[in-house]
């Protein structure tokens, strides 16, 4: 007997759901959220589920603690965001804006692990088997082994990887396909949660490293409920700006290695092409002898990068003056603006302050700080700062400058790239065992600091 149909509203946002259409929803608070699904009121478990029986509870001791053996995917700086390659039964969640690379990143993926002679699925739900050739040509990711399967019922999906058995399977996207089981069209909570978690299924039981593309929101959320990261084993962010050739791939969850890596990328005609010194890129363009422009030292995961911030300060004709942020958090610029006020008496409070991270990067560590409060400064004071010094260090309220971690890679990292100089905080004054020679000038508050950098 088929099981009796009943509409449900869901919020697109979070999940929650309701038996009527509400305006706002009242667990994640998003207006106009609600979508109507049909759902079955009473029936059998999914049958499509995998379901795995019979275990039984074992000592943790007992267990291995081997991971595996990796597997790379050719791209370096992908490896490297993902803990060193692909494990096998290991999940993986993309998400960018749209036209960002996310798609473009994945295909070269599976053209570079096809071309090493392993099987490798990619179901094609946004486009036609034909577009996904043509891309596919153009940056070289051609093989024999690589098969396209522009299909978006999930069952027929899951029927093909039984029969295949591929090393890794894409999925572009997650939203595109849809399980028979449920009435709701695809791209809704229901149909991206039962999806997600068939394929979690799969690549558990089988051993299938799988790759799924997301969507993200208006506000560069993941679509979909906030389960589904609690779901895959990682997620990975592609992160840049469209006027910039740069991507950014932020790891932000990774059970398998270490989350806030990341990895750069340039876009250019025939794809992704992996940056190798991130640092020397992102520096290029930077003027010499202009106010305004520090050289900051920033910790992505393991990796130190040396990033240009730029400030301008200009007097403001607006009764509440502009503060512009591009590239670091604005609270944290507010603050700096009132430590300079109020430690070093800067007339900072009639000046609209604009403040950018050249290349698109976004900084969100800590120890960028003093940097940035020091090209505000050398833009209020029309003085350049030094080009050959890098700046580092959290600044407090009292306008100490406090200590910040692994020092000695970002020091490493600034000796080489031709650096004289670098301002570190007093309590990370190095050993006297470094054998680098870049001069270190250890400093205690943002007074001292600024007696060195004027």
């Amino acid at each position: 007997m088929t099981p009796k149909l009943r509409s449900t509203f869901s919020c697109q946002s979070c999940g929650y759901q309701a038996s009527k259409w509400l305006g706002r929803c009242p667990e994640c608070g998003q207006w106009n959220s609600f979508v109507e699904e049909q759902t079955a009121a009473s029936g059998p478990r999914s049958p499509g589920r995998v379901q795995r029986t019979g275990m039984k509870p074992v000592a943790i001791t007992a267990i291995g603690a081997d991971e595996g053996a990796r597997l790379p995917t050719g791209i370096d700086e992908l490896d490297h965001v993902l803990g060193g390659g692909v494990l096998p039964g290991m999940v993986v969640l993309i998400g960018g804006d749209p036209g960002i690379g996310k798609s473009t990143l994945a295909l070269q993926a599976a053209g570079r692990m096809s071309h090493a002679g392993h099987a490798v699925l990619y179901i094609a739900g946004e486009e036609s088997a034909q577009q996904t050739r043509l891309r596919a040509d153009r940056i070289n990711a051609l093989s024999e082994h690589l098969l396209i399967l522009p299909d978006t019922s999930l069952e027929r999906v899951l029927e093909h990887i039984d029969r295949i058995r591929p090393l890794l399977v894409i999925v572009d996207s997650v939203q595109t396909l849809s399980s028979e089981l449920l009435q709701s069209s695809a791209g809704s909570i229901s149909q991206v949660r039962e999806v997600t978690a068939r394929m979690v299924d799969v690549a558990k039981t089988h051993g299938v490293a799988i790759f799924l593309v997301g969507h993200v929101t208006k506000d560069g959320a993941l679509a979909g409920p906030k389960v589904l990261e609690h779901m895959v084993d990682c997620v990975l962010y592609f992160e840049g700006e469209a006027s910039h050739a740069f991507r950014i791939l932020r790891a932000v969850k990774n059970r398998f290695g270490s989350v806030n890596e990341i990895g750069v990328f340039e876009m250019a005609k025939d794809g992704l092409r992996e940056v190798r010194n991130p640092s020397q890129i992102f520096l290029s363009e930077r003027p010499q002898d202009a106010p305004g422009s520090a050289v900051i030292c920033t910790l992505e995961g393991t990796r130190p990068l040396l990033v240009e911030a730029q400030a301008l300060a200009s007097p403001s004709p607006l009764a509440m003056p502009r503060r512009v942020v591009t590239g670091f958090d604005l609270n944290r610029v507010s603050l700096l603006i009132a430590i300079l006020e109020k430690r070093l008496g800067l007339h900072l409070y009639g000046q609209d302050i604009y403040l950018n991270m050249a290349g698109g990067i976004r900084v969100t560590e800590p120890a960028a700080d003093l940097g940035v409060a020091a090209a505000i400064a050398s833009s209020f004071r029309e003085q350049p700062l030094d080009p050959h010094s890098v700046i580092m260090g959290e600044v407090g309220l009292g306008g100490e400058v406090r200590a910040i971690p692994y020092l000695e890679a970002r020091l490493r990292e600034a000796e080489k790239l031709g650096f004289r100089r670098v301002l570190v905080p007093e309590h990370n004054r190095p050993p006297e065992t470094f054998s680098g020679t870049i001069e270190v000038s250890a400093v205690a508050s943002v007074m001292t600091a600024f007696e060195l950098l004027f």
